[in-house]
């Protein structure tokens, strides 16, 4: 059971790292601007807070929007600050192992999309708890968990 249980843990961490490796790579700002164009939104109240909470800036909100698109519902939403702070929350189908790895890959995909600068990634529970804070030193190269 347990042999099941850490296999299941390495697959999701495995199989986040590569969508977010392949998707970053394949994908870039040619994506984001694509899915920005095709989805017309309803006017209303709802849409525009909408919007405004996935990110602060153009490349920050379409970077929000492709972490809960790619993430196969393992993350119910997301925002970006400034470009270097990404807040995710995550589903209650994460478990509390599972955790740390997809705070990782988050910051290698957040690394890629806005590289040369220390970044923020904060794990929020489904009851929007913070659980997890990750924090890249651009100079170390290092993530400290905290």
């Amino acid at each position: 059971m347990i042999l099941l249980q850490q296999s299941r843990k390495i697959l999701m961490a495995g199989i986040l790292i590569l969508v977010l490796t392949i998707t970053t790579a394949c994908g870039g700002s040619n994506v984001a601007q694509l899915d920005r164009s095709t989805s017309t939104p309803a006017i209303g109240r709802d849409v525009a807070y909408a919007q405004l909470e996935r990110g602060n800036s153009p490349s920050g909100q379409s970077f929000g929007n492709w972490v809960v698109q790619t993430s196969q519902g393992l993350i119910k939403d997301a925002y970006v600050r400034d470009n270097n702070k990404l807040g995710v929350v995550i589903s209650p189908d994460v478990r509390p192992n599972e955790v740390r790895p997809l705070a990782k890959s988050l910051v290698q995909g957040f690394r890629k999309n806005f590289p040369n600068q220390d970044l923020t990634v904060l794990i929020y529970a489904p009851d929007k708890k913070l659980i997890v804070t990750a924090k890249y030193d651009t100079q170390t190269s290092q993530i400290q968990y905290t």
